[in-house]
C-alpha cells in the first residue's frame, strides 16, 4: 500500500513537473515576442536604463503607463503608481484613507520590485533604505524608494533621458 502511494506521488510530481516546463517554453516565447516588438520603444529603452528595471519591469511599466503626457504632474503619476499615502484631510487632521485602491496596480508592483533590485544593486539605495528603514517600519522604507523610483522614471519617460542615480539621492 505505502509503495502504492509512493508510486502515485512520483507520477503526480512527473505530471506536475512536464506541466510547469511547458508553461515555462510558452512564457519565455511570449517574452521575446513582446521584448521584439517592445525593444524599439523609446520608453522602453529608457526604462531599462533604471537600476532595478530590468526588461521584464521596464515592459510593464511601458505598457500599463502608456502616454506619459496624460499625467499633469510628477504627483499625479506617483499616485497613479500607488506610490503615496491616501489621505483625507480636513482642517490638517487626517479623517480617514479614500480610495486606497485607485490607481494601477500592476505599476505598485512594478515600482515595488524595482525598489527590492535596487536595495540589492545599489549602494546609494540601500543607503536610502537603511535611513527609512531606522525611522519607519521596513515596508514604509521600501515604499518609499519605490516612491523615489517612480519620481524618476517619470522624468525619464517625459524627457527621454537616462537614469542619473546621482541625481535621484541628493
Amino acid at each position: 500500500m505505502a509503495g502504492d502511494l509512493r508510486s502515485r506521488s512520483a507520477l503526480s510530481v512527473k505530471a506536475g513537473r512536464a506541466a510547469i516546463d511547458t508553461l515555462t517554453v510558452q512564457i519565455e516565447r511570449l517574452e521575446k515576442l513582446l521584448l521584439k516588438r517592445l525593444d524599439l520603444s523609446p520608453q522602453f529603452r529608457m526604462l531599462k536604463t533604471v537600476t532595478g528595471i530590468g526588461p521584464i519591469l521596464a515592459m510593464t511599466i511601458a505598457l500599463e503607463v502608456g502616454d506619459i503626457h496624460r499625467f499633469a504632474s510628477v504627483g499625479e503619476f506617483a499616485s497613479y503608481c500607488r506610490c503615496v499615502d491616501s489621505q483625507r484631510l480636513s482642517n490638517g487632521r487626517k479623517k480617514g484613507e479614500a480610495n486606497r485602491k485607485c490607481g494601477n496596480r500592476y505599476l505598485a508592483w512594478a515600482f515595488m520590485e524595482a525598489a527590492h533590485f535596487a536595495i540589492r544593486i545599489l549602494p546609494a539605495a540601500k543607503r536610502f533604505y537603511e535611513r527609512k528603514r531606522r525611522q519607519r517600519h521596513a515596508l514604509i522604507a521600501v515604499k518609499a524608494l519605490a516612491h523615489k523610483l517612480a519620481r524618476a522614471c517619470f522624468y525619464i519617460l517625459r524627457d527621454q533621458v537616462p537614469f542619473a542615480p546621482e541625481r535621484l539621492f541628493v
